[in-house]
């Protein structure tokens, strides 16, 4: 083997039987114990998102529903649309008990594994980090000291190859130098022996060494592979640790098998429920034409009223109309709540009652629909407790129960009535003996 300077010295490999590249392989225990840390903040990240998402749907439940329960939508209809927030409320319940799974269960079976599998020194990382080192040092060490004097030896050897190249080099000068004396060129001569000598003998330790090192190296792969299989039976039961809490997790996060099929069962079958026509004849019986009426009859003075007192007229209500004789009250009724007649019809009025008719306040032409009260109120207003329950019995009539507050915005007439307005906005007649000023 000579020496060469065109030769380049290539850099160690990446292979694993290199001199300390099995730290790769030790540092799988650190990034194990790290990899644990990750999991549980990964379950605990969606854990957080699970519980954010049934929160907002309790909320969005909770608000809708108080919508519609105040809404205008009514009949099968009305309970097909809150289905859809009993469907958020379940599946809500759904998810909180995936983030109770995630938290309780997977989070809490990784972090007991954890510190079963990993065992933390005072002076060290970790006691399995330090033994997987402890040996791969141990089954490297003899190995490595023959390499390193094999090193040696070829460098050693590649040093001599250069000496002997430069002194045959000089010995060629001077021989074409006629000004060298033969004494100076006996010494070049003598200088390029030696260095033969030099590269013989560096040789043949640089081969000795080299087949000492070969011959070690096969029980420096089998201790190598030894502790090597130690360690891969350690991350093995991580990875299949790690596959088993997978697939727990999947299992938790998988709500299609059984719990979404039932409420989405449920949901649709509510909804395919849902009559109109039923909702229509529910509406007509309960706000149209199929309502039952008190129709205005003719009644007789009564001589145990101390007095009566005649409901005025519908505002717009010219001539002779309807009449109603309202609160009456004796002595010994003085605790109880002033009583009421209903509607009377003056025997004399022979006016038919007509929809068509310019003076009626619930002509649609007139109100489009809207509460005849609901223009504009003139004088003070002030607020007024309820001293009785009071039930309307007509449409521009109020009803309240004792200890309500309302708004009065208009004075007591003669007929001792008064026009109010609810806590909802409704605006009608009221008895005014049957509320107080509050103070």
């Amino acid at each position: 083997m000579s020496y060469d300077d065109s030769v380049v010295i290539e850099a160690p490999s990446d292979s694993f039987w290199e001199v300390g590249n099995y730290k790769r392989t030790v540092k799988r225990f650190d990034d194990g114990h790290r990899l644990c840390n990750d999991l549980m903040s990964c379950l605990h990240d969606r854990a957080r998102i699970e519980k954010s998402y049934a929160q907002q749907l309790t909320e969005w439940a909770k608000k809708w529903k108080q919508m519609l329960e105040k809404g205008p939508q009514y009949g099968t209809l009305e309970k097909a649309w809150l289905s859809l927030m009993t469907e958020a409320e379940k599946v809500s319940e759904l998810h909180l008990g995936v983030k109770c799974a995630l938290m309780s269960e997977d989070f809490e079976k990784v972090k007991n594994w954890q510190k079963e599998a990993y065992h933390k020194q005072m002076m060290a990382n970790f006691k399995e980090t330090k033994e997987a080192d402890d040996g791969f040092r141990k089954a490297q060490k003899p190995w490595a000291k023959k390499l390193k004097e094999v090193e040696a030896a070829k460098k050693a050897y590649h040093l001599a190859c250069k000496e002997e190249k430069i002194a045959i080099s000089r010995e060629s000068n001077s021989k074409a130098d006629s000004n060298v004396n033969p004494e100076q060129l006996k010494k070049v001569q003598d200088k390029v022996e030696k260095s033969k000598q030099d590269v013989q003998k560096t040789k043949e330790k640089y081969e000795k060494n080299l087949d000492e090192l070969n011959k070690s190296t096969p029980q420096y792969i089998e201790n190598m592979e030894q502790v090597f299989e130690q360690c891969q039976l350690f991350e093995n039961k991580r990875l299949e640790f790690f596959r088993e809490i997978l697939l727990e997790v999947k299992q938790h996060l998988d709500l299609s098998a059984t719990s979404y099929n039932t409420i989405y069962q449920e949901l649709e079958h509510t909804i395919k429920s849902a009559d109109p026509k039923e909702d229509l004849k529910w509406f007509r019986c309960t706000h149209g034409p199929g309502m039952p009426m008190n129709w205005p009859q003719f009644e007789e003075w009564c001589a145990d009223l101390n007095r009566t007192l005649s409901r005025r007229e519908k505002p717009k209500k010219t001539g002779d109309g309807v009449t109603l004789t309202s609160i009456s009250q004796t002595g010994e009724q003085a605790s109880q709540p002033p009583t009421y007649n209903s509607y009377e019809k003056n025997q004399n009025d022979t006016t038919e009652w007509s929809d068509d008719e310019t003076n009626n306040p619930f002509n649609c032409n007139e109100t489009n629909g809207d509460n005849p009260f609901d223009d504009d109120h003139s004088g003070s207003e002030v607020k007024v407790r309820a001293l009785y329950d009071y039930e309307g019995q007509e449409r521009d009539e109020l009803s309240f129960k004792a200890g309500d507050e309302l708004t009065k915005v208009e004075d007591e007439d003669e007929q001792g009535w008064c026009k109010g307005r609810l806590e909802n906005g409704q605006v009608g007649l009221y008895p005014a003996n049957y509320v107080e000023l509050i103070p």
